[in-house]
């Protein structure tokens, strides 16, 4: 078979695209790729859907959106240099903020070579990423009274635990220790929704944004768009359940804002964003960033622990175990069907 005419499985692609086979299956949802099928109906891409592929990876390794890769693929230029810039302004902001970094780094050595002594106040901030306050209270029934201590509050926070952990108390203790913390509980009650954020993006582009990246809008997504890029977007959020009447899709590109607003965070805007999940998409172990982090409920009802998101790490295959698939999660809400 000559190389023009080979033909690539899907692992096969994605291993050398070096991005997942759900991206893949995303990209095609999306009409940036159509590979052909087989006699058994898998998926096979042909050198031209590589060389595709490989455009489209750049372009969002760039930051580009679905919807602004389909511009660029469809040769809309003028599309093309509006999201270039808009990127352009996105990465300015993290390089100054990474200078100031480096410039407080040198300093500190300049000093210490100097033989002064280490400053006060919070220099250690230039060696980390940021955080926010650390959080600590005493846990209620089931834990007794144990001590809680959370010393690394990052822009986006997860709440993870199997049934009956107690992570809806831990939910309502944090919520309680967060000053003007909005609340949103799992049926999204009691919440009125104020208006855009002064001044900023408005919720209804913020909407828009999503719906370019596959989510599909629902008084669900609203209400959590809303709770996240209002104008309370300064105060603490803290939502039971984030991924309740949400699809799939609609829960990945919730979390790819989300994730997008942590680092936009990490510049000094926004406030910490806790979230209770049980949804793989939600909480895919693979995509962690420094800006985030998990908090698991055990099932013997031991302190609730941060557990880093990688295999061998405490706590980490009773964190997996926690979270299945929104098929596996739909199948279990409608119960066992009738027979």
């Amino acid at each position: 078979m000559s190389i023009s005419h080979r033909r690539w499985s899907a692992a096969q692609a994605s291993r050398a695209l070096g991005v997942s086979a759900k991206a893949l299956r995303i990209y095609e949802d999306h009409g940036l790729l159509r590979p052909e099928r087989s006699e058994a109906g898998y998926r096979l891409y042909a050198e031209t859907d590589l060389e595709r592929a490989r455009t489209v990876v750049q372009l969002r390794t760039l930051g580009l959106s679905l919807a602004q890769v389909a511009a660029a693929l469809q040769g809309d230029a003028q599309a093309m240099q509006l999201a270039l810039a808009a990127r352009l302004a996105e990465l300015e902001d993290v390089f100054q903020h990474t200078r100031r970094c480096i410039d407080q780094v040198k300093a500190l050595r300049a000093g210490m070579a100097a033989g002064r002594p280490l400053p006060t106040g919070n220099w250690a901030g230039a060696l980390q990423m940021p955080v926010m306050p650390p959080l600590s209270f005493a846990l209620p029934w089931p834990w007794n009274g144990e001590w809680f201590e959370l010393a690394e509050v990052r822009r986006l926070n997860y709440i993870v635990g199997p049934l009956g952990s107690g992570k809806t108390r831990l939910m309502h203790c944090i919520a309680a220790a967060l000053p003007g913390c909005v609340y949103l509980d799992e049926d999204r009650q009691g919440w009125e929704a104020p208006g855009d954020a002064p001044g900023g993006t408005t919720v209804d582009a913020e909407l828009a944004w999503l719906c370019e990246e596959g989510a599909i809008d629902s008084p669900a997504l609203r209400v959590l768009v809303q709770a996240v890029a209002g104008e309370k977007t300064h105060v603490p959020l803290v939502v039971e359940m984030i991924e309740n009447g949400l699809d799939h899709a609609t829960q990945e590109a919730l979390v790819h804002w989300l994730r997008r607003r942590a680092r936009q965070g990490a510049q000094g805007e926004g406030a910490p964003v806790f979230i209770m999940t049980r949804s793989s998409a939600i909480l895919d172990l693979d995509l962690v960033g420094p800006h985030e982090t998990i908090v698991l409920c055990p099932a013997n009802h031991t302190v609730p622990q941060v557990v880093a998101p990688y295999g061998g790490a405490a706590g980490y295959e009773a964190l997996a175990s926690c979270l299945a698939t929104p098929a596996a999660r739909a199948r279990l809400a409608a119960g066992p069907l009738a027979t």
